[in-house]
């Protein structure tokens, strides 16, 4: 069945209503037609079966059918990025949703090619959450990750607490395997850790600066294996060790 988002602040299970970019695409893409279900989720794991009761030219009326609460994933883990050149961070974002982060924060490393004035990093923070709810209605995730607003490492790790794990992706020697590092704080719990943060950096790395930064602030170092990645693939190979260590059952 077609996923449409409703906002938290509009959501309404006893009487849901798409808004008007969700209406446009269920009447004029998908063509819903009445007697046809589909799925209408918030974002907070949360979602409801719903028919279309009626169909007009700009609105269609949904009954609800059947309410369903997904259960939160066991560990809440941050992907703070630096902004790659053209738009692998649109690629980034769509698969971190698919792998289940809860949340990705756009870095401006030094290293960054593209600057954002204030107006530019608005629209796209906005257009970086809206390739997240389109992944998230895609892959069945009712947990919807949220995308922060782009800003520099160290006003992240000012600002960044409460991780149990907090790591950065590394090539530097002495960088340890991530494996190794999550059965260390999984010893010092007594349990699997509840929330991670990962730090990755754009084309050419982190400058030494801001490796040294996110060091005092408490990343741990972690190697990605003896080949070179990408940053966009050091964004999934590292969400997916982290979904795989604290997600999996």
């Amino acid at each position: 069945m077609h996923r449409f988002y409703i906002p938290p602040a509009r959501w309404n299970p006893e009487a849901p209503a798409l808004d008007a970019a969700e209406t446009h695409h269920a009447l004029d893409v998908v063509r819903l037609q009445p007697g046809a279900r589909a799925v209408v989720f918030n974002g907070e794991g949360e979602e409801v079966t719903v028919e279309v009761a009626s169909v007009g030219k700009r609105e269609l009326t949904l009954r609800p059918l059947h309410r369903a609460q997904s259960a939160p994933l066991p560990a809440r883990i941050t992907l703070a990025q630096a902004i790659p050149k053209g738009k692998n961070m649109d690629l980034i974002v769509q698969k971190a949703t698919e792998l289940g982060a809860a949340e990705v924060v756009p870095l401006l490393s030094e290293r960054t090619i593209i600057r954002l004035d204030p107006a530019e990093a608005a629209r796209k923070q906005e257009k970086w959450q809206a390739i997240a709810i389109e992944a998230a209605k895609q892959c069945g995730q009712n947990w919807l990750p949220t995308v922060a607003a782009p800003q520099t490492p160290k006003a992240f790790l000012e600002s960044a607490a409460g991780y149990e794990v907090v790591l950065i992706a590394s090539l530097q020697p002495g960088a340890r395997h991530p494996k190794a590092v999550l059965a260390e704080a999984e010893a010092t719990l007594g349990r699997r850790p509840t929330s991670a943060l990962v730090l990755v950096g754009p084309e050419g790395d982190f400058t030494p600066a801001e490796i040294s930064l996110a060091l005092g602030n408490g990343c741990l170092p972690i190697t990605l294996g003896p080949i070179i990645l990408r940053t966009e693939t050091a964004a999934l190979y590292c969400l997916s060790v982290l979904g795989y260590e604290l997600l999996a059952s």
